[in-house]
């Protein structure tokens, strides 16, 4: 029987610890076993009914795969203007890691300036459909000015805790939006635990990393959208910036689903998850062999994105780094710091500090010869670098309106 609503692929939830099953007409958040939840798909009818050539006339826009997104009218459909964001080849900085194959997709262009758009405008859009008017969430940053915006967006009310040290921009993203915005002395899991107990005083739906089923389908555009640029051609390896794992795992999760429905073939990408040694509980989880990670005490780095010590979804992060003979890297934070400005003075792409750390690690990587001169490497920039303008200190001059400028600001080259 053909479903009458165009965009209804979607089938259920599905508990990948456990195997149980939940509808998607009703709200969910975790599984009874206490597994994050993912949707799952009519991949059957989806092979039948779906052609690439189908997105031929399509906007260029996260939107352009509905199919496999969970949302069953386009109606319901809250959006900021996403747009796909480019993939960006990256010759002289790749020349200087000898990587000449190494490109990055930049989510600094998506609305918010950050990849966390992505989960924001599919995970909203379905919050809605269901009914939520109230959601609450901790965050580092990007994500609760995401979710904030979002929301008003759509007429919805946010709560968001956030630790103090936070970025100016994202705690001003939030208030600006109208969103109950609480500042935590402490790290995101400090600020986990209160809105944990927010929602249980109050019944608010809890938009929580993984603790709602839909963030990761919209993270997830970004291997469809990867897959896409290069033709269904995949590339050799994926670094990504991992502190809740969301994008990686739904990288992972699309990738697997375009091999279902016989779009992509071959060996999936090497995943790489890079996290900071000041915060590296999924790295130390890899190099034990271990299925999940621990709580990393004292975690601290400069990019904040990624400070988080422990993952609900760590165990998934894992698995697909597995799967796909990954890795997992930490690079410290004078690498990061070199990054960030190798990036910019290379190829003049001012990128977060996450994906700065991303950067470190493909240098290192093929330092060490694990990744090879040959191979087609991608990096995500999850944000805009302008993002976060107190996170370093510039080292500048100042002068006084009758000083000169110093030397070293003279051009070598002589003009005539």
């Amino acid at each position: 029987m053909n479903d009458p609503r165009p965009y209804r692929f979607a089938s259920h939830l599905a508990c990948p610890r456990c195997e149980a099953s939940y509808p998607l007409d009703s709200l969910q958040q975790l599984c009874g076993c206490g597994s994050p939840l993912l949707v799952r798909y009519d991949l059957a009818r989806l092979t039948e009914a779906w052609r690439p050539s189908d997105l031929v006339e399509r906007p260029w826009s996260l939107w352009r795969y509905h199919e496999l997104l969970p949302l069953a009218r386009p109606e319901a459909i809250v959006s900021l203007g996403e747009v796909v964001t480019p993939l960006i080849e990256l010759p002289r900085l790749g020349d200087d890691m000898r990587l000449p194959g190494l490109v990055m997709k930049d989510e600094g262009l998506l609305p918010t300036g950050s990849f966390k758009a992505r989960g924001a405008a599919v995970g909203i859009s379905r919050a809605r459909e269901l009914g939520v008017t109230h959601l609450a969430m901790p965050t580092n940053g990007n994500a609760g000015a995401a979710w904030s915006l979002y929301a008003a967006r759509a007429g919805l009310q946010a709560t968001i805790a956030m630790p103090k040290d936070a970025p100016s921009i994202a705690r001003q993203e939030c208030a600006l939006a109208g969103a109950h915005l609480t500042l935590v002395d402490g790290l995101i899991s400090d600020a986990g635990r209160q809105v944990a107990r927010f929602v249980e005083a109050t019944g608010v739906f809890d938009a929580s990393t993984l603790k709602e089923p839909y963030r990761i389908e919209g993270k997830k555009t970004m291997g469809l959208e990867l897959a896409e640029q290069l033709d269904w051609q995949l590339p050799d390896v994926i670094l990504y910036p991992t502190g809740g794992g969301v994008g990686l795992i739904g990288i992972y999760k699309a990738l697997q689903e375009l091999q279902a429905i016989g779009w992509v073939s071959g060996p999936l990408p090497r995943l790489v998850a890079v996290q900071a040694k000041g915060c590296a509980p999924i790295v130390r989880a890899w190099q034990e062999g271990a299925r999940e990670s621990r709580f990393w005490e004292h975690s601290q780095t400069r990019a904040f994105g990624i400070n988080v010590p422990k993952a609900l979804g760590d165990f998934l992060v894992l698995d697909a780094i597995y799967a796909t003979d990954g890795r997992a890297i930490a690079v410290s934070e004078s690498a990061i710091d070199w990054e960030q400005r190798r990036a910019a003075q290379l190829e003049g792409t001012f990128v977060c500090p996450e994906g700065a750390a991303v950067l470190a690690a493909a240098r290192e990587m093929a330092a060490l010869g694990e990744i090879d001169a040959d191979s087609r490497v991608v990096a995500l920039n999850t944000g805009a670098g302008i993002k976060y303008p107190d996170s370093r200190d510039l080292g500048l001059t100042l002068l006084r309106p009758d000083e000169d400028l110093p030397s070293h600001h003279a051009s070598r080259r002589r003009f005539t």
